[in-house]
């Protein structure tokens, strides 16, 4: 099965429609399979006292409160509309992560087949709930949980109706960017083993050679920030990646599934014409006379490999030749 890249275009649209469809076709051309949007109501959201990430009052003014910054970031329906008709004339999947109810019911009203759970809300439970019961695939992202707590979300989707086959959980770090000592992507292993369940990755470092790493390890889902320019006032474009990083990304991700392969060792095609080339046969160390007796003093082992194995070597040495060899001819 194909890894499912999605690229996060998360907020980095920074409340314009140009922009964020300028984000889609970043997300076509580099190959992505989805591009995902952040769907919220700021006065749903978050409360007009709540303070900022520190490392958003870093990329943001940071005398503006968290509601004020959120309430530029607002996509209504009418956008969610125009952006889901132009990502489907351009061919990707369009998929948007709801913090709020209002968001769960404008989503599933417009037809998303794939609910994307944020980090924030794996400890919501009327929120879990409301995404269980509409019965569709489910992909959960873990950042700052336990085992504990991602066992008890999944208890709540499942019981609210969702299968467990319809979900993915993906291993995330909520800090922007995450410090790669603070990755620990094992425990994304930890998490399909524990739970016996689809696992993913959701990644904030810079750079991309975890999610390398990730799929190596098993990641049926990758999710990626990205930007149009790093350089863009907005609180996450600095730690999101620019156009050809993502198509790096991609590219990356797509060669290591071709590179891990069955798990069936045998020579490949492509090495099998080098077998005669560097393997080695039972060779005449000199000329040898029939009926003389094979030894270590007069058969050798030499390339090329398309002669008597060297596997064979105890069962001639002591047993006599049957024609005549020149040098270095093959037994």
């Amino acid at each position: 099965m194909s890894v499912f890249i999605i690229a996060e275009a998360g907020v980095n649209h920074n409340g314009s429609i140009t922009l964020a469809k300028q984000l889609i076709d970043v997300a076509v051309d580099a190959g992505a399979d989805a591009v995902k949007f952040q769907t919220f109501k700021a006065q749903s959201l978050v409360s007009k006292q709540a303070q900022k990430a520190d490392y958003q009052k870093e990329t943001t003014d940071a005398q503006e409160s968290q509601f004020e910054m959120i309430q530029k970031l607002e996509l209504d329906a009418t956008a969610h509309r125009e952006l889901m008709a132009y990502a489907n004339k351009r061919a990707i999947m369009f998929l948007s992560t709801p913090f709020d109810h209002e968001s769960i019911a404008l989503l599933n009203a417009l037809g998303l087949n794939i609910f994307k759970i944020p980090s924030g809300d794996i400890t919501n439970l009327p929120y879990l709930r409301a995404i269980g019961a509409l019965q569709k695939k489910v992909i959960l992202s873990t950042g700052m949980a336990t085992l504990g707590e991602i066992e008890s979300a999944l208890h709540v989707l499942m019981g609210a109706g969702t299968c467990k086959n319809d979900i993915t959980v993906l291993h995330a770090n909520t800090m922007y960017p995450t410090p790669m000592e603070d990755v620990n992507l094992n425990a994304m292993v930890t998490i399909g083993k524990a739970f016996d369940i689809a696992y993913g990755y959701s990644d904030h470092t810079l750079g991309i050679e975890v999610d390398i790493a990730a799929v190596a390890l098993g990641a049926t889902v990758i999710e990626k920030h990205f930007t149009l320019d790093k350089s863009m006032e907005g609180p996450d474009h600095k730690a999101s990646l620019e156009p050809d990083e993502l198509k790096a990304m991609v590219r990356a991700v797509r060669n290591i599934e071709l590179a891990l392969g069955n798990g069936i060792k045998v020579p490949s095609r492509s090495e099998q014409p080098n077998m005669a080339i560097a393997r080695k046969s039972i060779v005449a160390r000199h000329a040898i006379k029939k009926g003389d007796l094979l030894s270590e003093k007069n058969v050798a082992v030499k390339r090329p490999g398309n002669g008597m194995s060297p596997m064979r070597w105890d069962a001639i040495i002591g047993t006599c030749a049957t024609k005549d060899y020149e040098a270095d001819e093959l037994l």
